[in-house]
């Protein structure tokens, strides 16, 4: 019996819940359907938000030949024969889930095709394409974010589709729950209603029958604001401010909810921008966390990733790095980079080897002529950064 998520999957845009940035009137998809035209794209999101389901539709509306394929479970020969039967009729979409996985052979073989317009690729992924596929593919395609779902989106798709079960007796409030559930993913909803349907006296749907059936805490997205990412934010806010307990108590809603990809990516970039140099070791500490829960994953996750968000907590703070970055990006975006000075041109005659000197320090200039004396990185107190400054003030004196 064919899975309810699989019956309804849209066959055109319009089917699509969600996604108003990217569907709808004078959108950028809807565009491209209407002007009959599709370039190569990635998509990218959490499980269950849309991106196979677009893909289809794309397929349905522009009527172009297509194929899937699995960047890890199909082979070299698998993406031949795909390029092979897009010569038989002059053009293919190539829709690859997982194509962050993707090797370089395979890469290899779809680069020049992808290049000429024979392969209209649909990458598929759930991790951030700028960091996980290789700037070859990448720059060949335009890269759409799909959005989370909201509650309402989950709601509305749910609807629409309680007509593909006959005799289904449900009432918002448990349909609410339903949602509730899902966390944002509509194909886990979709099993979920389908699983009590068929599960329930009558295909009578309860609150008391879906907890029968999954217990999991409520934890839910908002219509206007992503309750998630407002979780998120706290949970930063939290560790930044040193409130231990506060600190828990967010990972804590984020555990349950069963969204380790968020809790690392946070983790990591709270190490950098907001403990940062008062402790350094902070990094490879949340890194080492990460790898821990990952190798045992939930419920024993909670134990490494409690332990290093505590440390994060009491951790002393410094965004001294974070905001000397954020300065030098700044000046290079407002378009003061500079000529590199010509003693730092391989080669030159004048340049002077540092190791070659006491201390390991020559003074020289190193900045662009039009940035000489500009300074961003301004000094923080606490423990390590002390001994930073030390070396950072006597190197400034004998320059």
């Amino acid at each position: 019996m064919e899975l309810l998520a699989n019956k309804i999957r849209p066959q055109k845009l319009t089917d699509i819940i969600g996604q108003d940035h990217l569907i709808g009137e004078n959108k950028v998809l809807s565009n491209l359907v209407k002007n009959g035209k599709l370039f190569s794209m990635i998509l990218y999101g959490k499980p269950g938000i849309g991106k196979t389901s677009i893909a289809n539709a794309l397929i349905n509306e522009l009527k172009i030949k297509s194929k899937f394929l699995n960047a890890t479970t199909n082979n070299k020969a698998d993406f031949d024969i795909a390029i092979e039967e897009a010569k038989m009729y002059g053009e293919m979409i190539l829709v690859i889930d997982e194509i962050h996985r993707m090797n370089k052979d395979k890469q290899d073989i779809l680069l020049p095709h992808i290049e000429s317009g024979l392969i209209i690729l649909i990458g598929l992924t759930t991790s951030n394409p700028y960091h996980k596929i290789n700037p070859a593919i990448r720059s060949r395609c335009q890269i759409f974010e799909l959005k989370e779902l909201s509650l309402e989106d989950i709601l509305t798709g749910l609807k629409r589709v309680l007509k593909e079960l006959p005799d289904i007796k449900v009432n918002d409030e448990a349909l609410k729950h339903i949602a509730s559930l899902s966390a944002g993913d509509f194909r886990s909803a979709l099993n979920l209603l389908e699983v009590c349907y068929y599960s329930s006296k009558d295909h009578e749907i309860t609150i008391e029958s879906i907890k029968n059936i999954n217990n999991k805490a409520v934890f839910f997205h908002d219509k206007d604001e992503d309750g998630h990412y407002q979780v998120l934010s706290a949970f930063q806010k939290s560790i930044r401010g040193s409130d231990v307990d506060a600190s828990l108590h967010y990972l804590a809603r984020l555990l349950v909810a069963g969204d380790l990809d968020s809790i690392y990516r946070r983790m990591s970039v709270i190490a950098y921008e907001d403990i940062g140099l008062a402790n350094p070791g902070i990094g490879p500490k949340v890194q080492a966390a990460i790898s821990a829960a990952e190798l045992v994953g939930l419920p024993e996750a909670i134990i490494p990733l409690g332990v290093v968000v505590t440390e994060m907590a009491l951790s002393p703070k410094s965004n001294s790095a974070y905001l000397a970055i954020n300065e030098a990006i700044n000046d290079i975006n407002k378009g003061l980079a500079g000529p590199v000075p010509k003693h730092l041109i391989n080669p030159s005659p004048d340049y002077i080897y540092p190791h070659n000197y006491k201390n390991d320090y020559y003074p020289q200039e190193y900045m662009p002529a039009n940035l000489k004396n500009k300074i961003y990185y301004h000094q923080k107190a606490n423990k390590y950064e002390a001994n930073l400054n030390k070396i950072y003030n006597e190197m400034r004196n004998i320059k």
